[in-house]
């Protein structure tokens, strides 16, 4: 099922998988990102085609510029995965919108969320994320429970 989607500049943010250009996906993730690179294009495929919920940004003429997906139990707990946004569209808040559209705006609203992050903590803490440990670079957002 798919939420509202947003418009931020003239970028749109959805929840559609049947929109993903897997290909531009793949091709960022595998080549770009220092959490990514080690994986297979067919594994990545994979990863996108079994997640649980995925939020993609896009330009004006439709060009998939930013991605999130998550895993999760689909009743109370997530992980946030594979946030990007490429450097030529950075600016405009689309990390924060996608970001967004994925915890707050979507069924995973009242889930407690996890992520692994060396570098956007920033980012993260608007959301009410906390400071990655000391021995640990994981970060969680806790929320009360929706399971009784």
């Amino acid at each position: 099922m798919a939420y509202d989607d947003y418009t931020v500049d003239d970028y749109t943010v959805d929840d559609a998988p049947e929109r993903l250009d897997l290909d531009a996906i793949c091709g960022y993730l595998s080549t770009s990102v220092y959490w990514a690179r080690w994986r297979p294009v067919d594994v990545i495929r994979e990863q996108v085609r079994t997640a649980w919920r995925v939020v993609g940004a896009y330009a004006a003429d439709g060009t998939q510029v930013g991605f999130a997906r998550a895993l999760s139990d689909g009743f109370a707990l997530a992980y946030l995965a594979d946030v990007y946004v490429l450097d030529a569209h950075r600016g405009h808040g689309l990390g924060k919108r996608i970001v967004r559209h994925m915890i707050d705006d979507g069924p995973g609203a009242k889930f407690r969320w996890m992520l692994h992050t060396s570098d956007a903590q920033g980012l993260y803490h608007q959301f009410g994320f906390s400071e990655p440990g000391p021995q640990s670079q994981y970060t969680y957002l806790e929320r009360p429970s929706t399971l009784g």
